[in-house]
C-alpha cells in the first residue's frame, strides 16, 4: 500500500483567505446550542461539504443530561420614554443574553439594571453571556452606554420562542483505506464571535472540503455541535463506534495572531499528542503545549473516564488568555487570513503524520546491508542517518514516528529514507 501524501493543498496564504471569507458570510448569524441561526449555519457549510444534518428531540436523555427546548429569536431591544432603541438586537446579536425567555413590559431603569450586563474594564465592548439552563432574561450592553441611560421607565422586549424542538448537529464522514477514524470537532454554538469559535468551524469546513479530494489512508469524522450539549449528545448517540475512532482533534480559536497551543488528551501519550508536539516541535516557531485539564471545550467529554478517547485541543491563545474573548471585540478585526492559513497548514502536518506512521521490518536484519551498491549510501550525511535510524529501528515495533522522536530527525526526512529503503526491497510494511 503506498503512503499517502497531505502536503499537497495550496498555498497557506490562499487558504487562509477562503477560510476567512467562510467566517465572513457565518458572523451576522445568531446562533445558539439549538435553532434556527444554527441550522442556517450548517445549510451554509453544505455549500462547502456534504455534511450531514442530524436532529435530537428536547427531551431526549443523553446520559445525565436531558436535550433542552429549543430557542429561537426575532427580535429584542430596550426604548427609553422617547421612544429611541438604546439597546437593539438587529445592531448587534451579542446585546441579548442568549436564550432570553420572550418579555414584553415597561418598567423602570432600576428594575432593568438587574438584567442588564457589562465590562466595566473594558467600557466600549459589549459581553457575550448566556443562560442555558435557567430561564431568564436580559440585554448585554458597553458599559458606556450603561452609564448614559437617563431615570424613567423603558419599554422592554424580547421577541423569542422556547419550546420543544430540536438540537441540531452537523457530520460528515469522509472513508479511507481503512476503519480507523481521525475525529475533528468543533463548537458552532457561538454568535458574533470570529475567533471562538467560527474560525474553527471555517477551518474545519475547508480542512474536509480538502480531504474531499485528497486519497487518504485513514477515515475521517467531522463533528459540528453545539458546545458541551452536542458532545454529550453525539457521544450518547454513537457509543457503540467510538472505538473506530483512533486520533482526535477539537479545533477552536485558530484565527488570532498568537502562538500555536495544544491541550493534549487525557492520556497525555497518544499517537496525536506525540504528532502534534512532533509538528510543533519542527515548526521553527514559537509554540506552546499543555497538559490535559479538566476544563475547556469538548475534549473533556471525549476524555471523561468512560470513554478517554485520544482526542487534544487544537488552537492559538487558549480561551480566556486574550481580552476580546466572549466579547464584540472578537470580531472580524481579531482575526488574520495569515493565522487561519498557518493553523491550517500545521493540521495538515500533523494529518500527515497519522497518514503515513506504519511500522516496517528490515529484510536484512543481520548487520548493515550495503547501501553503497545500491546509490544510496555516499557520506554520512543526514539523509544517510536517516537510512541507517529506519534500517535499525524497523524491528516490527517502531513506527516512523517513534524513530523519529528518538533519533531527532524530523519525520518527514525519516519517511523519506523508509520510501528509499521500501524502493530497493530492504524493508517492508509490517
Amino acid at each position: 500500500m503506498n503512503s499517502v501524501d497531505l502536503k499537497s493543498a495550496d498555498e497557506p496564504k490562499e487558504i487562509g483567505h477562503e477560510i476567512y471569507s467562510l467566517i465572513t458570510e457565518l458572523f451576522p448569524i445568531c446562533r445558539s446550542i439549538t435553532g434556527d441561526g444554527y441550522r442556517q449555519t450548517m445549510r451554509i457549510l453544505q455549500r462547502n461539504i456534504p455534511l450531514q444534518i442530524h436532529e435530537v428531540p428536547s427531551g431526549t436523555q443523553v446520559f445525565d443530561w436531558v436535550v433542552p427546548r429549543e430557542w429561537n429569536i426575532k427580535d429584542a431591544y430596550v426604548k427609553n420614554a422617547k421612544g429611541e432603541k438604546v439597546i437593539d438586537f438587529q445592531k448587534s446579536n451579542l446585546h441579548v443574553l442568549n436564550y432570553s425567555i420572550p418579555i414584553n413590559k415597561v418598567m423602570s431603569l432600576k428594575e432593568l439594571k438587574e438584567h442588564l450586563f457589562t465590562l466595566p474594564d473594558h467600557p466600549d465592548w459589549i459581553p457575550y453571556k448566556t443562560s442555558y439552563y435557567k430561564d431568564n432574561w436580559g440585554f448585554c450592553l458597553s458599559h458606556n452606554a450603561l452609564t448614559k441611560l437617563e431615570d424613567g421607565d423603558y419599554e422592554v422586549l424580547v421577541d423569542s420562542t422556547l419550546e420543544n424542538g430540536n438540537l441540531t448537529y452537523g457530520e460528515l464522514y469522509l472513508e479511507g483505506e481503512e476503519q480507523e477514524e481521525v475525529l475533528i470537532s468543533c463548537h458552532c454554538c457561538h454568535p458574533s464571535l470570529a475567533n471562538d469559535n467560527l474560525s474553527g468551524i471555517g477551518l474545519a469546513t475547508i480542512l474536509a472540503k480538502y480531504l474531499q479530494t485528497a486519497s487518504h489512508r485513514l477515515s475521517y469524522r467531522f463533528v459540528f455541535i453545539p458546545g458541551t450539549i452536542g458532545a454529550i449528545t453525539w457521544l450518547a448517540l454513537n457509543e457503540a463506534t467510538l472505538n473506530r475512532i483512533k486520533y482526535g482533534l477539537v479545533v477552536t480559536g485558530v484565527g488570532d495572531s498568537g502562538k500555536i497551543t495544544y491541550k493534549k488528551s487525557r492520556r497525555g501519550n497518544t499517537e496525536i499528542d506525540r504528532a502534534t508536539s512532533h509538528v510543533l516541535k519542527n515548526s521553527g516557531q514559537d509554540y506552546n503545549i499543555i497538559d490535559f485539564y479538566p476544563y475547556g471545550y469538548d475534549e473533556r467529554q471525549y476524555c471523561s473516564p468512560a470513554f478517554n478517547l485520544p482526542v487534544g485541543c487544537f488552537m492559538r491563545t487558549p480561551y480566556g488568555q486574550y481580552p476580546e474573548y466572549h466579547t464584540s471585540a472578537d470580531n472580524l478585526d481579531s482575526i488574520h487570513p495569515e493565522s487561519l492559513g498557518d493553523s491550517f497548514s500545521k493540521l495538515l502536518a500533523i494529518l500527515h503524520i497519522l497518514e503515513n506512521n506504519r511500522t516496517y521490518l528490515n529484510l536484512n536484519p543481520k548487520c548493515e546491508p550495503q547501501l553503497g551498491k545500491r546509490g544510496l549510501y555516499s557520506s554520512i550525511g543526514a539523509n544517510e542517518l536517516a537510512l541507517l535510524w529506519v534500517l535499525n529501528m524497523s524491528d516490527g515495533d517502531n513506527t516512523l514516528l517513534d524513530i523519529a522522536e528518538r533519533s531527532g530527525i524530523e519525520f518527514a526526512a525519516i519517511q523519506d529514507a523508509a520510501k528509499q529503503l521500501l524502493g530497493h526491497s530492504l524493508i517492508i510494511i509490517y
